[in-house]
């Protein structure tokens, strides 16, 4: 096990991350010739769209050898538009590198992912890319890292001539070089190391080497690598870092555990990503997947090695390998049991609602089977066609994902999309409590009446249900079906959204032992439901995001002007070294443009970091309500007609 590092690349755009996988792929052997990200012909963005653009869309999964070890590295996203693609690669690692520009330094989308790291004690190593450029300032990067994200660093090269091609590293961490500063920064964590070290006993550097390894273990020191990925300078340094200071898979238990973190749709058909944590998979073998309640068995199984892949045996634990035979599985879904910890709290959530339109109604049919199939290799699509409007409906992102699934659709599928304006994805809520009640009877044979209470919750709070119904009125199998039914009838509300932060009680209810058939209740369900929101006074939530700008001083009078006709709620503002740092709360309805804003009234001179925070209570002149999409249960007659599969 110790053989293996489950690794991701992680950076905001632009930094170099992608040349960087080319000089680590080159340099470790596993290719003959550098890419370029320029000339569109690096191993990882293989996408006419990455080509064309020069950015990273779709997360690529490599596998090389250094220093006798297996690296299986995963190269990820940069731009924010795509960071639940990145994010679901988060689940298949055990330690990342953190790529940051020596010009431009810590940006957003690198914010954002260190502290995912820190929140899910992942350890990680950085390394400051692009050192030969004009405006490099490693000095300044690693005080921004020391200051405002909080990070111990522990720098392992020195740099001379920086911002030039004459720029050279001298290591400032070996045995040979190993200077005074270096080692009490190590010592000051180790009482018992430093008593000896003002005894004057000699510390033997592995010893000093295996304390930073523990320490960046634990997230107390950091260490940082610099280079620049254009001349291949600082990699062989990376990679014996990736090898030195990240950690082997630990495995726990014997027990099947694992992710799936990536589909991929070949000519031969669906194949998956599978991270095992625990236990082992074999081709031909039954696999559980927690996330969809169902078994499936593994039918092939194939390594992840670069332009090599071969047909294995099995997956052991602590690998990845490629599965395929899962014909329900979707990506984010885990195989074995669901894990402890509950890493939807972090996820990037689709904030915004888009209507594709084909250019030719003629293929209609053959749009819903492209978005179903790129719907399953990301779920966040979130993909609806209303038949009865004859609407298609996605959630994306931002504007760059938009552009990107409409190039997809013509370069993958040949189909030819465009979208109406992206709507802010609203959810609604009760503000008292109510009582829903259906009475399913008619047209027979059918019988199911329920009483549901609906009570108002706190804020973020999300569902609860439960039910007060004994099996005597309700048989036990009737129940369930209400209850797996619940989230479908809160999908649309009495304002067209989601219901969130609400409790519902089933609290009186029958069946018939004659007239009751098996699929009743579920169709019940949603009309009891739909009858109490109506009652139930409903208010928007709208989607709240934080942010942070870092911008020259002189620009405090105008960032705070606009930001108040925003409606942002200003948290804190403080003054550091001629520079401004305002942070708080920003609806995502008005925030849409306001890096846009921000960028020209600051000459472009501002750092901006927005992150969705969460959904708050909202005045329903200040948001906005839309029609029930598809037949409402309070249409009851056409509701059960198409319920029942009477009406297509």
């Amino acid at each position: 096990m110790n053989t293996i590092r489950n690794i991701a690349l992680f950076a905001h755009v632009d930094a170099g991350k992608t040349s960087v996988t080319e000089q680590l792929l080159f340099q470790a052997g596993k290719i003959r010739n550098l890419g370029s990200v320029d000339q569109g012909n690096t191993q990882t963005d293989t996408l006419a769209v990455e080509k064309e653009r020069g950015i990273t869309v779709n997360s690529s999964i490599l596998s090389f050898e250094w220093n006798n070890c297996i690296i299986n590295l995963l190269d990820t996203p940069g731009h924010i538009d795509f960071s639940s693609e990145t994010q679901k690669a988060f689940l298949a690692i055990d330690s990342a590198i953190i790529i940051v520009s020596a010009v431009e330094g810590i940006q957003a989308q690198t914010e954002n992912l260190i502290k995912l790291l820190q929140e899910y004690n992942k350890p990680f190593i950085v390394f400051i890319n692009k050192i030969d450029r004009i405006g490099s300032d490693i000095e300044s990067v690693i005080k921004e890292l020391n200051t405002e994200l909080n990070i111990n660093t522990f720098q392992v090269q020195n740099i001379e001539n920086e911002g030039s091609n004459a720029v050279l590293l001298v290591s400032n961490w070996d045995e040979n070089n190993c200077n005074d500063d270096a080692v009490e920064k190590i010592l000051s964590y180790n009482d018992e190391l430093l008593a000896d070290y003002f005894e004057g006993i000699t510390i033997p550097f592995n010893r000093l080497d295996d304390e930073l390894v523990k320490l960046n273990a634990k997230q107390q020191l950091i260490p940082i690598f610099i280079g620049t990925a254009k001349y291949g300078l600082g990699i062989a340094a990376l990679l014996s870092g990736i090898t030195r200071y990240l950690p082997s898979p630990t495995v726990n238990s014997d027990n099947l555990a694992g992710v799936i973190f990536k589909t991929f749709h070949e000519k031969d058909g669906k194949w998956q990503a599978i991270r095992l944590f625990s236990g082992t998979i074999q081709t031909r073998t039954a696999v559980y997947n927690a996330s969809q309640d169902c078994s499936e068995k593994a039918l092939l199984i194939k390594s992840i090695d670069l332009n090599n892949q071969k047909i294995i045996a099995e997956i052991e634990a602590g690998n990845i390998a490629l599965v395929k035979g899962f014909s329900q599985a979707k990506t984010g879904d885990f195989i074995g049991h669901l894990p402890a910890n509950d890493f939807s709290k972090t996820k990037a959530k689709p904030l915004l609602s888009v209507q594709l339109i084909p250019k030719d109604n003629a293929v209609v049919n053959k749009l819903v089977d492209a978005l179903h199939i790129l719907n399953n290799e990301d779920p966040d699509l979130d993909f609806q066609f209303l038949k009865e409007e004859r609407e298609f409906h996605i959630k994306i992102h931002g504007e760059i994902q938009q552009e990107i699934l409409q190039s997809l659709l013509q370069s993958r599928f040949d189909l030819a999309v465009s979208f109406t304006q992206p709507t802010v994805i609203y959810k609604e809520t009760p503000t008292q409590i109510c009582e829903g009640y259906v009475r399913y009877w008619m047209p027979k044979p059918c019988w199911a009446i329920m009483k549901f209470k609906m009570e108002p919750l706190e804020t973020g709070k999300g569902v609860e249900y439960s039910s007060l119904v004994g099996v005597n009125a309700i048989k036990k199998q009737y129940q369930n079906d209400v209850a797996k039914t619940i989230p479908t009838a809160l999908a649309q509300g009495v304002l067209g959204w989601e219901v969130t932060d609400v409790k519902i009680t089933l609290i009186a209810g029958e069946d018939h032992v004659m007239h009751t058939k098996s699929n009743d209740f579920a169709i019940a369900t949603p009309m009891g439901i739909m009858d109490g929101l109506t009652k139930a006074k409903m208010t928007l939530l709208e989607p709240i995001l934080s942010f942070k700008i870092k911008a020259p001083d002189e620009f405090i009078g105008k960032i705070n002007s606009e930001l108040i006709v925003l409606r942002a709620k200003i948290k804190d503002s403080k003054i550091i070294e001629k520079k401004v740092i305002i942070s708080g709360e920003i609806p995502l309805a008005t925030a849409l443009d306001f890096p846009i804003k921000l960028s020209a009234m600051t000459s472009g001179k501002a750092k901006l970091n927005m992150q969705f925070l969460n959904y708050q209570k909202c005045d329903i002149s200040l948001g906005k309500t839309r029609d029930f999409k598809g037949i409402s249960p309070l249409d009851t007659a056409k509701y059960i007609l198409k319920a029942r599969r009477a009406l297509m």
